[in-house]
């Protein structure tokens, strides 16, 4: 499935739009702009070479370029299509921050062009939610670096990457017991049986007393296995050495990559848990280890919020939200040398939560062109029609992220890989969350409840001293409010926007102005408009992540953006 603008068959040129597209939005170049508004050129220059490209402006300032037209100026004077070598050399960061950056870019292009000669181009509307996790290969709709995967060899990319399909066994470690914290729901004998199965279980339990090693003395910790070829030979070797870690083995339940690469969805049992497991490789904005002091605190935030969702009948009545629950942590060395990268959180399936008869979907799937020209969501809209559809739509997918931060107090990263719909026959029913171990966010006297909010000071050493704005609460409501308002609006629904301008004709102002007359009316319903006011969201700008310029380490990691949702008299 491709987005709206791209050329088949064109990765090199997606990955060049996107890294326009984001240094002009963030203001990396020093551009000048002509048009007409709806039409517009920008050019820059760096040294005596100049650069231009064509495009407009859309919900939020995002700029969305024309494909082919981005170009530079030849020393004779003539214009070319620019490669992505002169783009980057173009950019104001540190040689090193450059060459990082490019090597990246070209291995997003690598892995597009190789999904571009294997994957089949069939319709993915009919497929169920596995298949459809690794079926979305487009990547982040805003990142340049969208498929980077650093370290990632062309095989580790066949037989390890979403796209195709390929299942796996995990590799499992016996580990001094000094190494390891965890947070499990049960006895851990009982968790590995639930997990695992009595026949895995003790198959694992065997290779232990083979080894020799006392149950008292060495636990059990999964790896995915990229990570596992990764680290045997070096990082881990000093604790084969010494005995502080043995191979216990491949074993277990096979497992798929969904889209998010290091999260697992089990395929010989469907509803059985997800697994995130930590993968020492650069993807887009991150680093795909798992932060160390989130591991065994996940289960504590999911009680959390589970236990808010579960306390207000309007998210099973008005705001259908699930919630899908991180149960269980586990991290081994996590303040020494191979901290964050031996590590796995257990999250509730997606499956395991759906009624007869309910389908679900990523919701960045809702931002996708199918391969016959039309979007993903073409049935859909035909089916129920476009404005009572969209209507629905954005009750289902926006009301519940609000309800949670207005009514309660609590923000969460609500982004397209983030949010899954629910459906029946594409009419929008439900909204899951999921990822919440290192993306809640809070403001204490903010809080409708704050009696329930955990006791993070107890929970870890590294929270003691931490100042606000470094880990889970936070200082000022306004921020609060733009971490909901940048992933959900700005890096989300501005891509949905966006296609159904391109598609439908929905004017993208006339999108936004739904939005705001929605949430108006939802903070009339429920008397929360004063709350709802101290999120000033309807103020003339808002602040937006700014993800390439952090990347390049410039020192700035946001940017004011303009603001659809700003009343016409602000």
């Amino acid at each position: 499935m491709p987005l709206p603008l791209d050329l088949p068959g064109r990765p090199d040129e997606r990955v060049a739009r996107q890294l326009v597209e984001a240094a002009l939005y963030e203001g990396l170049f020093d551009t000048l702009v002509a048009g007409d508004g709806t039409q517009l050129t920008f050019t820059w220059s760096q040294g005596a070479k100049r650069f231009r490209c064509d495009g407009a402006k859309g919900a939020f300032g995002r700029i969305r370029l024309s494909a082919g037209s981005i170009e530079s100026e030849s020393r004779d004077g003539a214009w070319q299509a620019a490669t992505l070598d002169e783009l980057v050399a173009s950019l104001p960061a540190s040689v090193e921050d450059k060459r990082r950056l490019l090597g990246e870019l070209y291995s997003t292009v690598a892995h597009c062009s190789w999904n571009d000669r294997n994957l089949q181009q069939e319709s993915r509307r009919d497929l169920g939610f596995a298949a459809l996790e690794s079926a979305l290969h487009e990547g982040h709709a805003y990142h340049p670096c969208f498929k980077a995967r650093t370290g990632f060899s062309e095989s580790d990319h066949r037989d390890f990457g979403p796209e195709a399909g390929n299942s796996f066994q995990l590799a499992w470690l016996l580990v001094k017991r000094s190494k390891v914290s965890q947070r499990l729901p049960a006895d851990e004998a009982a968790f590995w049986i639930a997990e695992l199965g009595k026949n895995v279980f003790a198959q694992l339990d065997r290779e232990r007393v083979n080894l020799g090693l006392a149950w008292d003395d060495y636990g059990l910790l999964p790896l995915h296995p990229w990570q596992w070829q990764s680290l045997r030979d070096t990082l881990l070797s000093p604790w084969f050495a010494d005995g502080t870690a043995h191979f216990a083995g491949i074993a277990g339940d096979r497992y798929t990559a969904s889209q998010s690469i290091r999260t697992l969805l089990n395929a010989d049992r469907p509803e059985a848990a997800n697994v995130k497991l930590s993968m020492n490789m650069s993807n887009s904005s991150s680093l795909r280890t798992i932060a160390p002091h989130s591991v065994c605190t996940a289960p504590v935030i999911s009680r959390w919020l589970g236990d808010i969702v579960a306390s207000d009948p309007l998210f099973e009545t008005a705001y259908p939200l699930v919630v899908l629950d991180e149960y269980a942590g586990m991290i081994a060395d996590r303040d020494g040398p191979l901290a964050g990268q031996l590590a796995a959180i257990w999250r509730r399936s997606v499956t395991s939560v759906l009624a007869d008869g309910e389908q679900a979907v990523p919701f960045n799937a809702l931002m996708a062109v199918e391969h016959d020209g039309r979007p993903f969501i073409d049935a859909w809209v035909r089916r129920h029609g476009f404005r009572n559809w969209l209507g629905q739509l954005l009750e289902v997918a926006i009301l519940p992220v609000w309800h949670l931060l207005v009514g309660h107090g609590i923000a969460t990263e609500a982004h397209g890989q983030n949010m899954v719909l629910i459906h029946r026959n594409g009419w929008p029913g439900r909204l899951v969350l999921r990822d919440f171990h290192d993306s809640v966010e809070y403001v204490p006297g903010f809080l409708s409840q704050p009696d329930k909010v955990p006791d993070f000071l107890a929970l870890d050493p590294a929270y003691r001293d931490a100042l606000p704005d470094q880990y889970y609460w936070m200082e000022d409501v306004e921020t609060l409010g733009e971490l909901v308002t940048d992933a959900l609006f700005v890096f989300n629904l501005a891509e949905v926007s966006h296609l159904l301008q391109t598609f439908y004709g929905l004017r993208e102002a006339d999108f936004w102005t739904a939005i705001r007359r929605m949430l108006t009316d939802y903070a009339a319903t429920h008397g929360l408009g004063a709350r709802q006011d101290q999120l000033a969201l309807w103020r003339p700008t808002l602040t937006a992540e700014a993800l390439l310029a952090r990347k390049l380490n410039t020192g700035r990691s946001s940017h004011a953006v303009p603001n659809p949702l700003s009343t016409p008299d602000t």
